[in-house]
Parts: C-alpha cells; sequence; structure tokens
C-alpha cells in the first residue's frame, strides 16, 4: 500500500505465508514503481521480514525497510484498515466455496479499491485518481 493515495501497489496470493510470497510482492512493487526512488517498506516482525533474502532483496532494489515497533499495533493500522473493507466488503459478502473464487474476489476488489472506491481523505476520489491528479 502507498501511503500517498492508499493505493495498493502490488499484492500476491499463495497457499503459504512465506519467504517466497514476500520476495514476489517486492518484486512486482518495485517493478511497477520502477520510477519512484526513496521507497520504504514497512512490515511486520514476522520471520519473512527478518530472513537474509528478503534484506538482500530491499538491498538490491535500494528499498529501505522499516518494521513496527515492538508491542506498537498503531504501527499497521493503515493496512489493517484496507483488510477490514475487503473482508467486509468484498469476501463476506460472497458465499466462497473455493481457493479459485476467493483469488477472483482479491484481485477483483483490489481493482475496485483502486479504481473505483472513494476515500474521504482523498478528496472523495479512489487511489488512482487521486494520484493522477495531484502528479499532473
Amino acid at each position: 500500500m502507498d501511503l500517498y493515495n492508499n493505493e495498493i501497489v502490488a499484492y500476491e496470493l499463495s497457499n503459504r505465508n512465506d519467504n517466497q510470497l514476500v520476495l514476489n510482492t517486492i518484486r512486482r512493487a518495485v517493478e511497477k514503481q520502477k520510477d519512484v526512488f526513496g521507497i520504504i517498506l514497512h512490515s511486520n516482525r514476522g520471520y519473512q521480514y527478518t530472513s537474509g533474502a528478503y534484506h538482500d532483496m530491499l538491498h538490491q532494489f535500494g528499498v529501505i525497510s522499516s518494521m513496527y515497533r515492538k508491542g506498537n499495533c498503531y504501527d499497521n493500522a493503515c493496512i489493517e484498515s484496507f483488510f477490514s473493507h475487503l473482508k467486509t466488503e468484498a469476501l463476506y459478502t460472497h458465499n466462497i466455496q473455493n481457493v479459485q473464487e476467493a483469488q477472483k474476489v482479491i484481485c477483483e476488489y483490489i481493482q475496485f479499491y483502486n479504481l473505483e472506491r472513494i476515500q474521504i481523505k482523498l478528496n472523495q476520489l479512489p487511489p488512482v485518481e487521486y494520484r493522477r491528479q495531484n502528479m499532473a
């Protein structure tokens, strides 16, 4: 999530929350934001984010690592808010029967969230439109 406009920049879906999932997500984010310098990637303190492979990749792409402070859940409030919206506006409103359906619903919601879902803090614009108008 880009905190400038709350846009979901990159995501990966997997059956496992492992290093490969995290590394694939970083690759996607860097690829999409290749013209952006000074990227700070905030994460929790899970084992994936303390691994050598994770820090090597961040160094390779010039990304600065940021981790939440121990015992301070507020550091992740922005992404936790997004996950709450994803669950209540998409996942809980569908009768999902399998992983493929869940993936489809998640992908469609992220598209909707980025391109159509207005946000009060973004002058009642969706994230991509807010960025477009303010970068012109």
